[in-house]
């Protein structure tokens, strides 16, 4: 078992996202909590799959290692007719609309298509797991008033403006406003967490209020930015994207003219361009300049300590092994965008919630923690 720290320190954890990839975070998590059952994260913050993953840990009334447990078995039983519509009549309906849609210029009488898929089986499983029904979380109300939770951040993207959007839950936090983001004070509800999962395109956007929103990891420029302005002294970043290397880039092999969906996988790395890194590395530098204490006392400023993590390998190009567990007429629609001739499976990957994927993000999450167990035990203690 690794050190306990004694560090008062906040600790905050930040969860990013990317669809099915987020259960290379709850392998991570595992790992972490079997090493520190008892570890105490008073910041939690997420975007997309990440949102849904801290609301659960910031809901649950047990210890860290109890939410993990359960939020394990949560991810082991998902299934894909639990995220979006897999049935005939849906999945049919929705290329009928899309294709009279652009048939007709726009003016069939269906309507325009709001997303390529129905998500209303994943508002009726996140609404049964928090017990919402419209309203509040009532565990995230209590953890915070029992101060096990300092608080929670959701972020996602406004479409009618294009800035990125934090939702704040917790007690005597100071919201922030920037040009290209800012924090709004409420009570989280599951209409957020269905905001901030919102994958562009293939899910429908959601309404909150007057506006519509969707996947918060697009133009997320800083994606530690929450948890720092919430207080965090030490921050544990996760994040579910692959970075290649030169060599690994060079030797991409060349299978013809790139399908639909090589290009749309291309493209959902480039909308949901991780910043992680970037962002560590100028918090980096913050940090050496900050080693100055009359700088420190002078701003009010203070040293933050961070790490990230992320996954050993490319996720998305393991997806193609476990095709054959997608539903049949989905699996057949999905191959007329071309995944499988290029054998870029990038896109499907994100909405690949199916059991022996899930498994398998989770073993190489677990697996990575436990590789980076040294760097880990000295951000905590």
């Amino acid at each position: 078992m690794w050190p306990l720290s004694n560090n008062d320190n906040d600790l905050a954890l930040v969860l990013s996202g990317g669809g099915a990839h987020a259960a290379y975070q709850v392998g991570f998590l595992r790992s972490l909590a079997d090493h520190f059952p008892h570890i105490k994260i008073q910041i939690l913050t997420g975007v997309s799959a990440g949102a849904i993953n801290a609301t659960f840990i910031a809901n649950h009334p047990g210890t860290f290692a109890d939410a993990v447990n359960d939020l394990s078995d949560v991810w082991l039983k998902v299934r894909i007719d639990h995220v979006f519509n897999v049935d005939a009549w849906s999945l049919s309906k929705s290329v009928l609309r899309w294709g009279f849609s652009l048939l007709s210029g726009g003016v069939a009488r269906t309507g325009f298509p709001n997303g390529l898929v129905d998500t209303k089986p994943l508002r009726r499983m996140l609404e049964r797991g928090f017990k919402s029904s419209g309203g509040g979380i009532a565990g995230i109300r209590e953890n915070i008033r029992q101060q096990k939770l300092k608080a929670l951040a959701i972020t996602a993207t406004n479409y009618t403006t294009g800035q990125t959007v934090t939702w704040v839950q917790g007690k005597n936090i100071e919201m922030w406003e920037r040009p290209d983001r800012h924090s709004l004070m409420i009570e989280i509800t599951v209409d957020q967490i269905m905001a901030s999962s919102a994958l562009p395109i293939f899910f429908p956007a959601i309404k909150v209020d007057d506006s519509w929103y969707g996947d918060g990891g697009i133009r997320q420029s800083a994606p530690l930015s929450p948890s720092l302005h919430l207080g965090a002294g030490r921050i544990l970043a996760i994040s579910n994207r692959y970075k290649s290397s030169v060599q690994e880039v060079r030797s991409e092999a060349n299978l013809g003219y790139p399908s639909i969906a090589h290009i749309m996988g291309i493209l959902m790395n480039a909308i949901f361009l991780d910043f992680l890194d970037h962002d560590a590395l100028g918090l980096e530098r913050v940090n050496r300049i900050l080693e100055s204490r009359s700088l420190k006392e002078e701003h009010n400023l203070h040293l933050v300590r961070a790490f990230v993590l992320r996954p050993s390998v490319h996720l998305g190009k393991i997806a193609g092994k476990f095709e054959q567990e997608l539903p049949r007429l989905f699996r057949f629609l999905m191959r007329g965008f071309g995944a499988h001739k290029t054998g870029n499976f990038d896109w499907l990957s994100m909405v690949m919630f199916v059991p022996g994927y899930v498994q398998n993000l989770m073993e190489i999450g677990a697996a990575d923690a436990n590789a980076h167990r040294e760097q880990i035990a000295a951000l905590l203690v």
